[in-house]
């Protein structure tokens, strides 16, 4: 079932999850899905990586030979991308829809910094191109929504939108990288709890007075108040909101 269709010029698997292309007919392996794929595919990557998925590993999980999924995924590429989909899918979030645009426009990074860190195996495919799936489209309406009533202009809001993404998946992508070192045996993630007097240690006041008065100020210190890397998303969310704001105050 490979191939694209000369109506949407898409892979078969895609307009399957579209609704645009009847199913297969049943293989040999009775019962075998699309859905059931791409849901192994999403558990074999929840527990081991996403270096772990293959059409082959994949087919293993559900007693299959890797060559009934070919009827239904045209190539491991198409499958990443089904599995992200799905991803997002199994959230079961509503859409944010009270509250000023800001409030609303916050809530929809939440919910996409929810969801990788809940598959942070999605942060390792890289994006290849704008999102087309349903769910990826159906979360990118809830966030344009947010900004209905701001008088932005609609590239505006599209471009504000793909700056919160951005933000959020970045802070994501840092956010799995230190969690991961954190169980390495990587001398740098080692040395983090103890950060501060490390730069007072190798450092000079003299030649490093900014880096010192942060340290001396306790930004490295962990005091139990919050979760460091938790603050900084709220504090870099509410800096992109503040630029958007400016821009949706010259609309008005």
């Amino acid at each position: 079932m490979s191939g694209d269709n000369a109506e949407t010029g898409l892979p078969a698997s895609f307009e399957l999850v579209w609704g645009v292309r009847d199913r297969p007919a049943k293989g040999p392996k009775r019962g075998l899905s699309l859905e059931q794929i791409v849901e192994a595919a999403i558990d074999v990557a929840g527990a081991e990586g996403i270096g772990g998925v293959s059409m082959s590993r994949v087919a293993k999980e559900l007693g299959a030979s890797a060559m009934s999924l070919y009827r239904y995924v045209g190539s491991k590429d198409e499958l990443l991308a089904l599995m992200i989909d799905g991803a997002f899918g199994r959230l079961d979030i509503a859409e944010p829809a009270e509250g000023t645009w800001r409030e609303r426009l916050e809530r929809w990074a939440e919910i996409e910094l929810t969801g990788y860190r809940r598959f942070p195996w999605v942060l390792r495919i890289p994006i290849t191109g704008a999102p087309i799936m349903p769910n990826q489209l159906r979360f990118l309406e809830w966030g344009l929504r947010t900004l209905g009533g701001t008088g932005l202009a609609e590239e505006d809001k599209l471009s504000s939108v793909l700056l919160v993404t951005s933000f959020t998946r970045s802070f994501a992508m840092l956010s799995s990288d230190l969690a991961a070192a954190s169980e390495s045996a990587d001398p740098t993630a080692r040395a983090m709890p103890k950060y501060g007097e490390l730069i007072r240690k190798l450092t000079t006041r003299a030649e490093f007075p900014a880096l010192h008065a942060v340290v001396d100020a306790g930004t490295f210190d962990d005091d139990g108040e919050f979760d460091g890397l938790d603050h900084d998303f709220r504090f870099g969310l509410e800096r992109v909101l503040d630029g958007i704001g400016k821009l949706v105050d010259r609309q008005s």
